[in-house]
């Protein structure tokens, strides 16, 4: 089965307080349907020292969103498009398009 977002794919946001962002997909959890992008949904975390040599402090990082409130940015065109697939003549499925038809 092929996936309609990778990991290390370009994304945009759709909606939400991030919205028109873009970024990379760092983590995805198919399995909850949340996606992890770079520099997208970041939250503030107050940490607390747990071992010795560790450092408490106030840590700023991203936090996992809905998988449908991303959609893909296609390489060759530069736009958000849907993603199709399409059989090879070698049997390989992958991933193409929705808007001018080109190989992600």
């Amino acid at each position: 089965m092929v996936s309609r977002i990778r990991k290390n794919d370009l994304v945009q946001v759709l909606s939400g307080k991030d919205k028109d962002k873009q970024g990379v997909v760092i983590g995805i959890l198919p399995e909850k349907g949340k996606i992890l992008v770079k520099d997208v949904a970041v939250v503030t975390k107050h940490v607390k020292a747990r071992k010795a040599g560790d450092f408490a402090g106030i840590r700023k990082e991203e936090s996992f969103i809905d998988i449908t409130k991303v959609m893909p940015v296609c390489s060759a065109c530069k736009k958000p498009s849907r993603v199709n697939t399409k059989v090879l003549d070698t049997g390989k499925t992958t991933r193409i398009c929705n808007r001018c038809k080109e190989i992600f």
